[in-house]
């Protein structure tokens, strides 16, 4: 990867670890898993046949910079998204990239409000994973117009940001083998 083009993006976005574009990171193997644990990191299903995760959002992040840098897992070390792809192949701008980026967090920033407005707090949920939970209760206030609305325009507020995720930042890498995208936790 370029330090500078990582420099002047990926710590500007952190999108990739705040469980935005994904739910968790599957880890190499238990070796991978037991040194993350050691860096104080919750590893789901260490022992688990089919591979150990690591939940988004990490908790390794700290502020848009990870905390474990020189010790993040392969997956990490390896994922490079669309928009870091296309500035470096000269297809996007730096300017321009950096302007998608700041849409989208101003994007999740209202999803993330209106998550608080319904009462959805937990923050160690990946993205989408809020929004199904306060979604899920739609039934039980159907006769709440004011309520009613609010969900309506979160769904909606939630539609706009998987369309700038997938187009912007996963394009069609969005399910690979090393990382699930937060979509796929849902289904």
């Amino acid at each position: 990867m370029n330090p500078i083009l990582t420099d002047s993006l990926c710590t500007r976005c952190g999108l990739c670890c705040d469980g935005s574009l994904f739910a968790d990171v599957e880890l190499a193997g238990t070796d991978e898993a037991t040194a993350l644990e050691i860096l104080g990191l919750e590893i789901e299903d260490a022992e688990a046949e089919d591979g150990a995760l690591l939940e988004q959002p990490c908790a390794a992040l700290n502020g848009k910079r990870c905390g474990i840098y020189l010790h993040r897992p392969e997956c990490c070390r390896t994922f490079e998204c669309q928009l870091l792809q296309e500035v470096r192949d000269g297809s996007v701008g730096i300017s321009a990239a950096r302007a998608r980026i700041a849409e989208t967090l101003r994007q999740i920033e209202r999803v993330k409000k209106l998550l608080a407005q319904l009462g959805q707090s937990n923050q160690r949920l990946p993205l989408k994973e809020c929004c199904v939970a306060a979604l899920g209760h739609a039934e039980e206030a159907t006769t709440d117009p004011k309520l009613k609305r609010k969900r309506a325009e979160l769904a909606r507020a939630m539609a706009s940001v998987e369309c700038l995720i997938q187009r912007n930042f996963l394009g069609g890498w969005g399910r690979g083998k090393n990382q699930r995208a937060s979509a796929s936790a849902m289904q």
